[in-house]
């Protein structure tokens, strides 16, 4: 599945955006939780564009990039003379701009307790009230809110007020990390290497060897990390084929210790063996996603027999795939 940049194959991550979208239909407040990387924006973006209020804003607030000063009046808004330096003509806020349609308020563990009481407060009476301002205007928004701190804890060690938690949380959904849904990181791959060589018109691929390491990898910084990964890989490349050592390099350069990936440690097995395992997942991803064996040893850049003396040797089976 492709929509924009929105690409999963894993089952757990299919699971999610059917279920999202089936939620899409209804003005319910949802709460996103999951790592740093993983897509929640791209996910509350899907929410919104399978909606009713596709057709009207979706604006999106880091609750955490802002200071709590200045917080109030860019949710709310402001009157004019409401405090020095405001515009004249005062200022609406992004509730008022997000009317009809979705507000994104991310990070939002990060919110200070006095603001979480105003923002219950707007989200129990659907009204705002701009700052310095003597009267409350409706607004119909949906909010989704996101962060990659577990609120429940937050809320038992008193840091999120829980009338907060639970107005907020009237739909969960968890997004899972890269490491459980390792089906998508090929297609990811694929799709940011043609992304990032069409933007900076170059030409760049990846041997099996670089590509085994890639799909071997933990990402612990999820799909950012992997987006970022391929980019640097591309621009930092003097040839077309990017090479298994300069990956290897720039794996090493992120690892604090061998424990971050699963491609420096493993219970035991020489290069050979790590390297094998790592042929045998990338024929086997081919050959799940190719329409024919010959199309399959097409993409991995090898000869039709050589693909299926490969298959041999693994013991990988044909799928429901011909042997065009």
């Amino acid at each position: 599945m492709l929509n924009q940049e929105l690409i999963a194959q894993s089952p757990n991550f299919v699971a999610l955006l059917a279920r999202a979208k089936r939620i899409a239909l209804f003005p319910s407040t949802v709460l996103l939780e999951g790592e740093t990387g993983v897509g929640k924006e791209v996910v509350a973006n899907w929410i919104h564009r399978n909606s009713e209020r596709a057709s009207f804003p979706f604006i999106k607030i880091n609750c955490g990039a802002i200071p709590e000063t200045l917080l109030e009046s860019e949710l709310f808004g402001y009157e004019k003379g409401a405090f020095t330096g405001a515009k004249t003509d005062g200022n609406p806020g992004l509730f008022e701009l997000a009317d009809k349609g979705t507000l994104l308020l991310d990070e939002i563990g990060e919110l200070s307790l006095a603001m979480q009481v105003k923002l219950l407060r707007v989200l129990h009476d659907r009204e705002i009230r701009r700052v310095g301002g003597s009267w409350s205007r409706t607004i119909d928004v949906r909010v989704i809110a996101s962060t990659n701190k577990n609120l429940r804890s937050m809320v038992d060690q008193q840091l999120f007020r829980e009338d907060l938690y639970y107005r907020l949380n009237v739909v969960y959904l968890y997004v899972p990390p890269l490491r459980e849904r390792k089906e998508d990181i090929l297609p990811l791959l694929n799709h940011y290497l043609h992304e990032i060589t069409e933007e900076f018109r170059i030409n760049r691929r990846f041997c099996n060897e670089a590509l085994g390491l890639l799909l071997n990898h933990n990402y612990p910084g999820n799909v950012r990390e992997l987006r970022n990964l391929v980019e640097g890989l591309c621009v930092a490349s003097e040839l077309e084929l990017i090479s298994k050592d300069e990956v290897l390099n720039r794996l090493q350069q992120g690892l604090s210790s061998s424990e971050n990936s699963p491609v420096y440690k493993s219970e035991s097995g020489n290069l050979q063996s790590k390297l094998e395992a790592t042929e045998k997942i990338i024929i086997k991803e081919a050959l799940e996603t190719s329409s024919s064996i010959r199309s399959a040893a097409k993409f991995l850049e090898i000869s039709h027999a050589t693909l299926l003396r490969r298959m041999q040797k693994y013991d990988l089976k044909p799928y429901r795939l011909t042997i065009d």
